[in-house]
């Protein structure tokens, strides 16, 4: 049945691709009123309304893009803040708006092929964030700020960790483990903070898993402890503690909360059903993901992604358990 509905939402995405091109950056998919992307499964999916402080915060960028709509930093945030209201389609047209002003600033690239992902575009974002890896060749990384703050209001992310980051995400929802692991490892180095290491090692993790490489996943785990410094990746540091072992799926599941984060850990902890040969449970826990809330959240994508192809021939080559 999932094989099924992926199969025709494909045609669904190739017909309407097929009506307007395929220039990247232009947006080609036509989608009901108040929709900003169609799931894996053809279904129209429709953000919830912002709040007030978000809808102030894209005024204020607005205010300042339309001020000078020349520069790049106030094109960044007025697609930035136009994303964070759940208005994916106008923040892409934004970002390419900033390439077409700006096309070696990596940063376009790296926030469109964000909200590509976020659209379920993944080829588009790949191309972006590929092409935004060539453009950061031998530059200086640098901190990128924080459009959402943590508790502590410190950035830990940088531009260069947050190109590899994505790049990751997109192959890996895509299922092509080789480039999936190559971009994570490539972001795993990028950064000099725990919040990077945790973050990475998880995708890397997982990814091993998916390829079978149990040994080689273990080893991964490593340099994971709970004294780490983790200031914003914490749901991250605690599946890791929990692959390692250090945590039980009792106390694991406990903490899973509401939101973005706790779409993190479900999906950790379903895909750790999965690769360790219980199928089912996976399966289950991934729908009851995407039953819920939040489809913008890169758990609820790569679930959403397991079961359009959990009925192909994607099992790792090796099955332990933890």
């Amino acid at each position: 049945m999932y094989r099924l509905i992926a199969t025709l939402a494909c045609i669904v995405s190739f017909a309407v691709t097929a009506v307007a091109g395929e220039s990247p950056g232009e947006d080609v998919t036509v989608l009901p009123e108040g929709a900003q992307a169609y799931s894996l499964f053809g279904e129209a999916l429709v953000p919830s309304p912002p709040d007030q402080e978000t809808l102030d915060k894209l005024e204020a960028a607005r205010v300042e893009y339309e001020r000078d709509p020349t520069d790049a930093d106030n094109i960044i945030w007025y697609g930035r803040r136009m994303a964070y209201t759940g208005k994916y389609r106008e923040a892409i047209s934004i970002f390419s708006e900033g390439i077409a002003r700006h096309p070696d600033d990596a940063r376009m690239y790296r926030h469109r092929g964000h909200r590509y992902i976020s659209v379920r575009e993944f080829d588009r974002a790949i191309e972006d964030l590929e092409h935004a890896a060539t453009l950061i060749e031998g530059t200086e990384d640098r901190i990128e700020p924080d459009g959402l703050p943590n508790a502590l209001n410190i950035p830990v992310s940088t531009l260069h960790g947050n190109i590899w980051y994505h790049l990751g995400l997109a192959y890996y929802l895509k299922h092509d483990w080789p480039n999936a692991y190559r971009a994570y490892q490539a972001g795993f180095h990028t950064g000099s903070n725990d919040d990077n290491y945790v973050s990475t090692t998880h995708w890397r993790y997982m990814i091993l898993r998916r390829m079978g490489k149990v040994d080689q996943a273990r080893r991964a785990l490593d340099g994971i402890s709970r004294d780490m410094n983790v200031i914003e990746n914490t749901v991250y540091h605690r599946l890791c503690l929990f692959y390692k072992g250090a945590l039980t799926l009792e106390e694991m599941t406990a903490e899973v909360a509401d939101g973005p984060t706790g779409a993190a850990g479900a999906y950790g902890i379903a895909n750790w059903f999965y690769y360790n040969g219980n199928k089912p449970e996976a399966q289950k826990r991934m729908q009851q993901l995407v039953n819920g809330e939040g489809w913008d959240s890169f758990g609820y994508i790569a679930a959403e992604a397991d079961l359009a192809s959990l009925d192909t021939a994607d099992s790792p080559s090796t099955v332990a358990s933890q």
